[in-house]
């Protein structure tokens, strides 16, 4: 499901979707290796490889880390070679098991690909799907005449191969969390940090259908709420928020600053509605530097937002010439990150500003991110606002101290990481020296930045995206 919305679109969700009660009716009452093979013909077919090792890299290890059984991994992680095998297509969990598991060796099914570099939609012969029998064999050419020391499995038609191994397990279908182990040696799975991709839940079937259903009302949802932040004062935005879904949440209600403009509201990066939700709550305008949105995030936009350069110089005069207008808001992270830890805070604010207040910002969507690394960044706010009850969680710390400033004699770096250190507090997140080139990079094989609009772009490949909407999106 993940691989046909996030590569493909919501067409082949939808038929993904309707392909199930097939799929399940050939799984279980005929044959495992034909069910599975009519989900990956469907899933598959016609989807460039590119794609979807886009999607195994960037989406899909979020989810599958959630999956992960504590007691089975307790075992797993164990043992010195770590060996998968496995009857999904191997192009979809390879990434996440040697990226985050450690695993040395994949072995899953096979997916054929034409010269055009197009997945077919079927599986290399002979070895075919990975179940049963084709498991045994895959074991058995992987250890030769050695027998595997622990074989874990979950399901009955797996102990084929697990009559291979000196000792067997068999792992729960449903993962249950557990108390981290008190011995310390045990290693953790490598947290995923970035991940991308629009859809928030598990898109099991019953949730797919729910989110097909959703889309018509969301759309609608969007258009009003998009509507509404535009024509409505900031004054009453928050009202209009609480009255369509949304929720604030405010701790640490801002106290009156000073007469003086100029102050500096340095927010955690969450979503690019970040600056908009703190306009909304102080009920009145800030101006917000951004890094890189999209041309239609800026012409939704209810509060000013000034385009940086990546000019350090140039960027610098640029936010001092907005302070002495106003207060502004800025996210020194330069990108979102939608885990519990904050990216690397550039010291370029501490430099411009000694009214310097921390807000600490998280967000809870319920079934689309507003955010994306790898797809079309102009439907951001789109995605945003189709989320039917979206949560917002502000806290305002109080302004720095003039002592731990640039002014009271504090390098512009040691400020940076005092202001993350307190908002990584404040949310119970941890720091980290990662970038948004390091972000970027990992889940969209870029720098993020997004290009101005090309006057020759032709007429026909706009329309072409604006019916790929869901898309890469």
């Amino acid at each position: 499901m993940l691989v046909a919305f996030e590569a493909s679109g919501l067409l082949r969700f939808a038929a993904l979707l309707f392909t199930w009660p097939l799929y399940a009716a050939f799984y279980y009452l005929i044959s495992q290796s034909l069910g599975c093979k009519i989900l990956i013909f469907v899933g598959f077919a016609g989807l460039k490889v590119s794609e979807i090792e886009s999607v195994a890299r960037a989406v899909l290890p979020k989810f599958y880390l959630d999956d992960l059984d504590e007691e089975t991994w307790r075992v797993f992680s164990g043992f010195g070679r770590k060996v998968v095998v496995t009857s999904s297509p191997r192009i979809m969990v390879e990434p996440f098991l040697t990226r985050h598991l450690g695993a040395d060796e994949v072995i899953g099914t096979e997916i054929e690909v034409n010269k055009f570099g197009r997945a077919t939609g079927f599986v290399k012969v002979p070895a075919g799907v990975l179940v049963g029998l084709q498991k045994r064999i895959a074991v058995k050419a992987a250890f030769g005449d050695e027998a595997p020391t622990v074989g874990i499995g979950r399901e009955r038609c797996e102990r084929s191969f697990m009559a291979l191994c000196k000792e067997s397990y068999m792992a729960p279908v449903t993962p249950t969390a557990k108390e981290p182990a008190a011995n310390n040696s045990i290693p953790r799975p490598v947290p995923v940090i970035f991940h991308d991709g629009r859809l928030v839940p598990r898109p099991t079937p019953l949730v797919a259908l729910l989110i097909l259903l959703w889309i018509p009302f969301g759309v609608t949802l969007a258009a009003l709420r998009i509507s509404l932040g535009l024509l409505l004062p900031m004054s009453v935005m928050h009202r209009a928020t609480a009255l369509f879904g949304g929720r604030l949440i405010v701790k640490n209600n801002p106290r009156r600053h000073p007469a003086r403009p100029g102050v500096l509201f340095v927010c955690t990066h969450r979503t690019l509605l970040d600056p908009v939700v703190l306009s909304t709550i102080l009920r009145r305008k800030v101006q917000a530097v951004t890094y890189s949105i999209s041309r239609l995030s800026e012409i939704l936009s209810p509060i000013p937002t000034v385009r940086l350069n990546r000019d350090r110089d140039l960027d610098a005069a640029n936010i001092r010439n907005l302070l002495a207008k106003g207060d502004v808001v800025v996210c020194p992270e330069g990108t979102t990150c939608r885990e519990p830890f904050l990216l690397r805070f550039s010291s370029l604010f501490a430099e411009l500003s000694d009214q310097i207040v921390p807000v600490a910002m998280n967000y809870r969507a319920t079934l689309f991110h507003g955010t994306t690394a790898r797809g079309w960044k102009a439907m951001d706010p789109i995605f945003f606002f189709m989320d039917p009850k979206p949560v917002y969680e502000v806290t305002f710390l109080d302004q720095l101290a003039p002592e731990l400033t640039c002014s009271g004699g504090k390098n512009p770096h040691e400020v940076a990481n005092h202001v993350q250190r307190i908002l990584a507090d404040t949310l119970g997140f941890q720091c980290t020296n990662f970038t948004r080139k390091v972000k970027y990079m990992m889940l969209a094989g870029n720098d993020g930045t997004v290009p101005p609009a090309s006057s020759s772009t032709s007429s026909e490949s706009r329309l072409a995206r604006l019916f790929g909407v869901f898309q890469r999106s």
